[in-house]
């Protein structure tokens, strides 16, 4: 506003009384601390009374579109300078610690394990230096669990790697009719079965999920029916990959597992067999969850045709089991009461299963007879974790790959 600033304070009302119905915004900043300094100034602010003061205040934050605070705050500064400047520069800044490498060698790990978790992936850093002895780890080997999440915000990091999560369903809650109780034990499984989808009517592959409630051991299989015929099969083909001896097998009321033929077979294995109770929806949470976190995570949720059961298969057994028994951590949940006495979950420790199988009391006493610490040793440390992860993507790429081969032909 041309000469704006000399107007008269009868002037400056009736401005405001004509103009309450527009609205007016500054574009340059120092055009308008430059203006609001000579108004100010011609107005001789500091002599003023409290009406006048206000008017003045009124009319400033009219013309140049700010808000009452900010007004405030340039004629505090007016008062205690006799001027308005310009605030340059943004001061004092932390150095950074973490350089664009650094970033980028956090996708890399991310785009290879999939983005897991915080606490599982400062857990794979921490192993990348220290115990497979990859230097370019070194800063971010005591990196914290929140400056993860920070810099996987930074441009530089979605520039590398971008993740779109799909709208997932709401999961069915699952309970136990009784509960199986392993006391420290491993070798009680809980069992559930995954869904590939459906495509113009025609079942897709299903997915056989088993994990160890102490260790969370996982095996996975997969079969083209969900019939008592296939799955027979297939879960001794599963049970004899666990490395420890099965003492229990626990699912929900499907009757996929609840027949004669799997009953069968568990009491020839001397397997205790239990099923999910009513009102209970949080007793079998450990493998629903596994379900999304693993199996959804890596498979996805597009329809896949039975047909390629026996090449998924092979893939769950060469690399994808292995790379989640010795090379994916997974939080350990520790029971404390609070003050009303109810359990609550913390997770403090971030393991992977063979680490939480290998802390156990007695654990030769729980592998079978033809495996021994030593072996189970020489297969974690074959590969680094992130080599590992690498290697079984490299697999599910090709398996990826020969669905699509063989929808084209």
């Amino acid at each position: 506003m041309k000469d704006g600033e000399r107007l008269s304070l009868e002037q400056i009302r009736a401005f405001l009384g004509a103009s309450e119905e527009v609205g007016f915004k500054a574009t340059n900043q120092r055009e308008l601390y430059e203006w609001t300094e000579r108004t100010l100034c011609a107005q001789e602010y500091a002599g003023l009374g409290r009406s006048g003061k206000g008017l003045v205040r009124q009319y400033i934050a009219k013309v140049t579109g700010l808000s009452r605070a900010q007004v405030t705050r340039l004629i505090r500064k007016y008062a205690e300078s006799g001027t308005i400047q310009v605030r340059r520069g943004r001061g004092l800044r932390f150095t950074s610690h973490y350089n664009a490498a650094d970033v980028g060698l956090l996708a890399l790990v991310d785009e290879a394990h999939d983005t897991l978790s915080g606490p599982a992936t400062q857990k794979i850093l921490y192993r990348e230096y220290f115990e497979f002895a990859d230097a370019r780890y070194e800063r971010l080997a005591n990196i914290s669990v929140a400056h993860i999440y920070n810099l996987r915000k930074h441009r530089s990091y979605r520039e590398k790697r971008m993740v779109f999560h799909k709208t997932r369903p709401t999961p069915v809650s699952i309970g136990e009719r009784r509960r199986p109780e392993p006391d420290g034990r491993p070798g009680y499984l809980r069992v559930d079965a995954v869904h590939q989808g459906d495509l113009d009517g025609v079942k897709g592959v299903y997915h056989i999920n088993a994990i160890d409630e102490v260790t969370q051991w996982q095996i996975v299989g997969a079969t083209p029916h969900i019939s008592e015929a296939w799955l027979k099969p297939l879960l001794e083909s599963m049970l004899a990959q666990f490395p420890f001896r099965i003492r229990g097998f626990h699912s929900d009321n499907g009757s996929e597992f609840i027949n004669h033929t799997v009953a069968g077979m568990l009491n020839k294995l001397l397997i205790e067999q239990t099923k999910s109770r009513p009102r209970h929806s949080n007793d079998n949470g450990l493998v629903e969850s596994k379900n999304g976190a693993v199996i959804r995570k890596h498979m996805g949720f597009d329809h896949i045709s039975a047909g390629h059961a026996d090449s998924i298969n092979t893939f769950y057994k060469d690399h994808f089991n292995p790379y989640l028994n010795f090379h994916r951590p997974c939080g350990v949940p520790e029971l404390k009461k609070d003050s009303k006495g109810k359990a609550r979950r913390t997770y403090n420790w971030y393991a992977t299963p063979w680490e939480i199988l290998r802390q156990l009391p007695g654990l030769a006493r729980c592998l079978k007879e033809d495996l021994t610490i030593e072996q189970m040793e020489r297969l974690a440390g074959a590969q680094s974790d992130t080599g590992a992860a690498n290697q079984m993507q490299q697999a599910k790429a090709r398996l990826f790959a020969s669905f699509a081969q063989r929808r084209s032909a």
